[in-house]
């Protein structure tokens, strides 16, 4: 894991935590933004940051209403959202190294959720690689609703 890899919690009202980070112009169609991420005000979804050495440098949601608008989502099982590094800090093993990591942080914020589920774009091979390394498991089902095209559904088991 990269050194000095951290996740955290974020409130709603800690914008300013995370505001600085933004992914490439060409990514956004895949991640979306933080600003956006902030302005939604969804219920039952949470925010997280990805940190170096104390630094947030990307950004993650959990959304625990997953399960009821996708129809692949298991009863209660959250959904990985909006994952993004800053464009400033890819290529340096940040993402691969914040995966891994959710196998064991996020037991430990919800310790009463089995796995985690997500869709990532067909045509984002980087994404597919990255969470298929940390231990997500393509399930073979694929997802007509993102907003850039097709996408593979993944899971990751969580440790009990």
């Amino acid at each position: 894991m990269t050194a000095g890899l951290s996740l955290a919690p974020i409130a709603a009202t800690q914008f300013g935590r995370v505001a600085h980070i933004a992914v490439h112009p060409d990514q956004v169609r895949f991640s979306g933004t933080v600003r956006q991420a902030f302005d939604r005000k969804e219920p039952g979804v949470d925010f997280h940051a990805i940190c170096v050495e104390g630094r947030s440098v990307g950004f993650f949601k959990i959304d625990h209403n997953y399960s009821e608008k996708h129809w692949f989502a298991r009863l209660g099982e959250p959904g990985l959202r909006a994952f993004m590094i800053d464009k400033d800090h890819q290529g340096l093993g940040i993402a691969s190294g914040a995966v891994r990591a959710l196998g064991d942080y996020l037991p430990a914020q919800y310790p009463a959720i089995p796995s985690l589920v997500l869709t990532v774009n067909m045509a984002n091979p980087a994404a597919v690689r990255v969470y298929r390394g940390g231990g997500f498991v393509d399930t073979g089902e694929i997802w007509e609703g993102g907003m850039a095209g097709p996408q593979l559904v993944m899971r990751l088991p969580l440790k009990g």
